[in-house]
């Protein structure tokens, strides 16, 4: 028969637990003195990009927010807030949209200018939504995403007073200089306007 093993100590035990959490204490902060973020749009959880991924900034008294860019992620949406908590890659939008639940991340501060569209100048003036999917397979549109993103883009548009039509709220596609598609031929732009001038 084994003989029981005797309990660890209330000092090993200490000593396991100070262990465990010195790799926590030995790591810096986000960003030196930076407080907790809120979003700007209540129902986005913050998922922040790296700083290395956009521009700070003090909108809108340092540029106006005249118009809304939609995106399509052409990945994942788990993928995408990697890509843009990613240095490397020097690309981010506003938020991201899931397509199952249109559940929304908050990933750049509106007040910041995000590197979305590919264009400094739409940059600067522009909020950018990217939506999880490819622009050729239709079925990541889902109603839940259509929905939970005419609120989010209605919010934006009713904050900066920014027109609900087509020429404020545009595909990523339309942005002068771009090589981009998306949001796509499948992305239903009458049925999204409508959503966003009646939630």
């Amino acid at each position: 028969m084994e003989r029981a093993r005797p309990l660890p100590g209330r000092r090993r035990i200490l000593k396991g637990a100070a262990l465990a959490a010195l790799p926590y204490t030995l790591l810096p902060d986000a960003r030196a003195g930076a407080q907790p973020q809120t979003v700007d749009y209540p129902l986005a959880e913050w998922q922040p990009a790296t700083a290395s991924n956009y521009t700070a900034s003090n909108r809108p008294a340092t540029h106006t927010i005249d118009r809304v860019v939609i995106h399509v992620t052409q990945t994942e949406y788990v993928k995408a807030l990697t890509i843009f908590q990613n240095p490397q890659k020097k690309v981010s939008a506003h938020y991201v949209v899931r397509s199952m639940d249109g559940h929304a991340a908050q990933c750049v501060r509106e007040s910041d200018v995000a590197w979305h569209a590919g264009n400094w100048d739409y940059n600067t003036h522009s909020i950018g939504v990217e939506h999880e999917g490819w622009v050729d397979q239709p079925g990541y549109f889902t109603d839940a995403l259509y929905e939970r993103s005419a609120r989010l883009t209605a919010s934006v548009c009713d904050r900066y007073g920014i027109p609900k039509d087509r020429a404020h709220i545009i595909g990523h596609h339309e942005v002068p200089g771009t090589d981009h598609t998306d949001p796509g031929p499948n992305w239903d732009w009458g049925r999204y306007l409508r959503l966003v001038n009646t939630v």
